[in-house]
């Protein structure tokens, strides 16, 4: 770790460096990890194309960095905590060394079971470590894992596992939840009646409910690992620096998921520098992210950056309110966790129990505290920074995406200032412009604008996956030569960063994006349906709600019983995290005569403002503005 950050200085040095001179800076920071052979250059990379590519001609196995060189010194050190979902359930502690054997023989289960380097394999599962050996055992042979959020929808997986043309898949009998039993392999076998390209799917016993097993298909996971001779164990595959690690997919302005691919050196690099320099860890840290390993937070801050960096990642199946909503506070305890990063809505959530939960509770180990998906909001912050951090916690609010693969803006823990509401200063590497529609740079402070990336980093996105074209259009054409986040962003008079929210029709629910389009089309589907429209309207738990305007054939009898239809094909169809909080039935929707929707009014109105909606002029038909604000409810 001897890049990391050490004082305001240092970082305003390093920064500046990074920038000044981005390969010597990068190849510095690479060389603290184990390559089986250097690089011929750092980087090569064209905006345009776009084309990137770092560490050109490094080969490597991330797996051994995430692994194998902790074993001389720290072997038997906790790699992996799990918490269980039940209190009744014995918890699990799994040191380096146990969680390198259990990698290295899964990694021969999927060679037995056919997969080679480069197959795409689809992984859907609970919160279990066998999880994180998956996803591990897989780059240990080269393979392109793919991972589902467990709350995914049975035609969501599907989706994903023909745009990923996967052969194979990994998944649970079930998974404990809360309260909750997920029938994850019941969803999975309705997934595959229409994914006929799978070929084989391996089943984790984890409720031990019955499920169907399909001769020739599905094998138990157990059954299989019992026929591995751990003396005929393989070594890692090598791996190019510019090899796919994973394909992850992200909701996008346009329906259908986007599949973004990160590869195997850059994502290595990054994930791992910005985990160390934004929570300031030490080798002997316990780090607990409350993140789904589906999503990007899980990949980088659960998984590879906090193996690849020697720490103790701590992973919980259950939620934050089960058995009650003390729960992460207990877990913080039991495992004296120092590094403690979960999402602004479980914040808020929590804090809808006041400090009751809290009390009793002694935190004495916690020493940075972090949040992840979306703006926390300054009440949220000064409640985690007084009642969990006892004030004397920096927090620090980290901007980044899943196709940017790891933190882009954030405060250094203790280092760099924090400011309640600010995602604060860039980390080295990134260079952020703010730009206005019309492609101008914003020069100098208090301005607002369209957040873009001059420059490459590490673990930037390198394509869509099977729609090279795709990724041009989502993140580079909007500004030539540029990263277009789709976050638009203000920054103050003292040069800090506050993200104010996408441009583009994308909704952030809970940290988690969801197209306008991809929920539109769900709602489409519903028998009756004529055209819908959804926006994004301020929500006390989740940030931003959703929002459904929707025309029927025939206008309901029973709006409550209709809508609540209506939110149950959404959830058949995406998953519930993209149910609607409100349907509002209207006869039209405000359309300017090229069709397009008028979504700023219709978001004024979901907000309950419907009198001062701006000009309606250039709508088709402005009276139809009236009679939706007149219906608003």
């Amino acid at each position: 770790m001897d890049y990391r950050i050490t004082s305001y200085d240092d970082y305003r040095k390093k920064y500046d460096e990074s920038v000044n001179n981005p390969e010597g800076f990068w190849a510095d920071v690479a060389s603290s990890f184990f390559w089986r052979k250097k690089w011929d250059s750092v980087l090569e990379w064209d905006f345009i194309k776009p084309e990137v590519k770092w560490f050109v001609n490094g080969k490597l196995n991330i797996t051994e960095n995430c692994l194998d060189r902790h074993l001389e010194g720290n072997g038997d050190k906790p790699a992996i905590i799990w918490e269980p979902n039940s209190k009744d359930e014995a918890n699990r502690v799994i040191s380096y060394r146990e969680l390198h054997r259990d990698v290295c023989k899964f990694a021969a289960v999927l060679r037995s079971n056919g997969v080679k380097k480069g197959d795409r394999v689809c992984i859907y599962m609970g919160m279990v470590p066998e999880l994180a050996i998956a996803m591990l055992a897989c780059a240990r042979i080269g393979a392109i894992h793919s991972i589902i959020f467990g709350g995914f929808s049975a035609r969501s997986i599907s989706d994903r596992l023909i745009d990923a043309g996967a052969a194979y898949m990994i998944t649970c009998d079930g998974a404990f939840r809360g309260g909750k039993t997920i029938p994850l392999k019941d969803t999975v076998d309705d997934a595959l009646a229409n994914s006929p390209g799978v070929e084989k799917v391996i089943v984790f016993q984890r409720t031990h409910n019955p499920v169907s097993m399909i001769k020739g298909r599905d094998v138990w996971w157990h059954e299989e690992m019992t026929k591995v001779d751990e003396a005929e164990l393989l070594p890692a595959e090598e791996m190019d620096a510019e090899d796919p690690l994973f394909i992850l997919y992200t909701s996008g302005s346009t329906g259908k998921p986007k599949g973004v691919v990160h590869t195997t050196g850059g994502y290595m690099v990054y994930a791992t520098y910005s985990f160390v320099n934004v929570f300031q860890v030490k080798q002997d840290d316990v780090h607990f992210c409350t993140a789904d390993i589906g999503w990007i937070t899980g990949h980088s801050y659960i998984v590879y950056g906090v193996l690849c960096a020697g720490c103790t990642s701590v992973m919980f199946e259950g939620i934050p309110t089960y058995p009650d909503a003390g729960r992460f506070w207990e877990i913080a305890d039991r495992y004296k966790v120092n590094v403690f990063y979960t999402a602004p809505t479980a914040i808020r959530s929590l804090m809808a129990y006041g400090s009751q939960p809290i009390e009793g509770k002694n935190l004495d180990s916690l020493r940075v505290l972090g949040t992840v998906g979306e703006p926390i909001n300054e009440e949220a912050w000064h409640w985690y920074d007084e009642h969990v951090g006892k004030k004397r916690c920096p927090i620090v609010d980290t901007w980044w995406q899943t196709e940017t693969g790891g933190i882009m803006i954030s405060n250094l823990a203790g280092i760099t200032p924090a400011k309640p509401g600010f995602a604060t200063l860039p980390l080295p590497g990134i260079q952020p412009v703010l730009m206005d529609e019309q492609g101008n740079v914003l020069e100098g402070n208090e301005v607002s604008g369209n957040l873009c990336i001059r420059f490459p980093w590490p673990s930037i996105i390198r394509t869509t996956y099977g729609d090279h074209e795709r990724c041009r259009l989502n993140y580079f054409a909007a500004y030539e030569g540029m990263y277009f986040t789709g976050d638009g962003c203000y920054r103050d008079k003292d040069g800090m960063y506050r993200i104010t929210g996408r441009v583009d029709d994308v909704l952030n629910v809970s940290g988690h994006r969801i197209g306008t389009a991809e929920v539109e089309n769900a709602i489409n589907m519903h028998t009756g349906v004529l055209e819908s429209a959804v926006v994004g309207v301020p929500h006390d738990l989740k940030g931003q709600g959703i929002y459904a305007y929707v025309i029927m054939d025939v206008m309901p009898d029973d709006d409550a019983h209709t809508a609540a239809d209506i939110l149950q094909t959404v959830t058949r169809i995406i998953g519930p995290i993209a149910r609607p909080d409100k349907v509002q039935f209207v006869k039209g929707l405000p359309k300017t005569r090229s069709g397009k929707i008028m979504r700023r009014i219709l978001r004024k109105i979901a907000e309950g403002e419907t009198r001062q909606l701006g000009d309606t002029s250039t709508l088709l038909d402005p009276d139809i503005v009236t009679l939706i604000a007149a219906g608003k409810k």
